[in-house]
């Protein structure tokens, strides 16, 4: 088990802690046997949340019909009857394992993360995602993982947790302490893929800030968040600006424009964590923590905020939850 915080970081770096009990919390589950929401979003026109599962499809939640349905996948060599429903790790090279997922709302272009397939973007329609990248500046991917659209641009910034590793190999990146990953960017103009970052340990989850100055990126490994500058005197510099008391997983931009982190705080009497999240500010404040392991055993990886509502995504539950605070 663990202790998740929900960690809300803003700007400036003001210090105000506040724990907030959960009113009201609703599950929707997914289709049967399937697991794992890592990441949560909604399209331009309100629809949603999508997510993606670890049989490798990403779903669309419709309330009006059956709750979750197929909306898009990220290989051509999938099988539904081999594939739904599974959480073999064996099986996700062929079926695929969307991680990080977001759109382009001018556009309404979903941009996905695919742990083992790579960088790949479907339209609003859904179906096969169309593939653009495996590769930045000659080095494989080996573990995509977080992904964050500039919604001005449509240039999308993503993360590789580990250039030797693959996701089914992050116990091992995690008792190596390794320190290879990388924060990326996908030009939608020209294309091509460059490297912003190297040496991350674990490089997990991205947002960009609101003024679009700067990226805040996870560090899993390293227990802690590094900000990233765009643009100004300290472009293409980066400086760590928030470490935790456990392992942070995805980033989300708040309305605010803070920030909220998934954070799985290992347990000290027992060989276990507790699942929250923790709203920071861009400078490392902590401003917010979300207890979460009423409700979650296992862990969180990601809390989505659209007005006074919140869906909370992760790796291992079997359902998105949605509560207000």
């Amino acid at each position: 088990m663990f202790f998740i915080l929900l960690i809300l970081l803003s700007v400036p770096s003001n210090c105000i802690v506040l724990s907030q009990k959960i009113s009201t919390f609703r599950k929707l589950y997914l289709p049967t046997t399937s697991v794992g929401p890592e990441s949560i979003t909604f399209d331009s026109l309100g629809r949603g949340p999508y997510t993606g599962i670890s049989d490798g499809r990403i779903v669309r939640y419709d309330e009006h019909t059956t709750g979750f349905v197929d909306f898009a996948y990220t290989s051509r060599n999938r099988s539904k009857a081999l594939c739904d429903g599974t959480n073999d790790p064996a099986l996700r090279p062929i079926c695929g394992r969307p991680l990080g997922i977001e759109f382009f709302h001018r556009k309404n272009m979903l941009f996905i993360a695919d742990a083992f397939l790579g960088l790949f973007v479907v339209g609003p329609n859904g179906g096969l995602a169309t593939g653009l990248a495996t590769a930045a500046e000659g080095t494989p991917f080996r573990f995509l993982n977080g992904l964050s659209v500039d919604q001005h641009t449509g240039d999308v910034y993503f993360t590789d947790f580990s250039s030797k590793f693959l996701q089914s190999q992050i116990l091992d990146a995690i008792a190596a302490n390794d320190s290879t990953g990388r924060l990326l960017k996908y030009d939608c103009r020209s294309k091509k893929v460059r490297v912003l970052l190297s040496g991350l340990s674990g490089a997990n989850g991205v947002a960009i800030s609101s003024d679009r100055s700067y990226l805040l990126v996870a560090e899993t490994i390293a227990y802690r968040t590094r900000r990233f500058w765009l643009r100004g005197t300290r472009a293409f510099t980066s400086e760590v600006v928030a470490k935790f008391p456990g392992r942070p997983d995805n980033i989300k931009r708040a309305p605010s424009g803070d920030f909220w982190v998934a954070v799985n705080i290992p347990r000290t009497e027992v060989p276990s964590s507790v699942p929250a999240e923790i709203r920071i500010n861009g400078a490392g404040g902590n401003l917010q923590t979300l207890p979460l392991d009423q409700y979650y055993n296992t862990t969180v990886s990601e809390l989505l905020q659209r007005g006074s509502r919140y869906y909370a995504g992760s790796a291992q539950a079997d359902f998105v939850g949605v509560f207000n605070t």
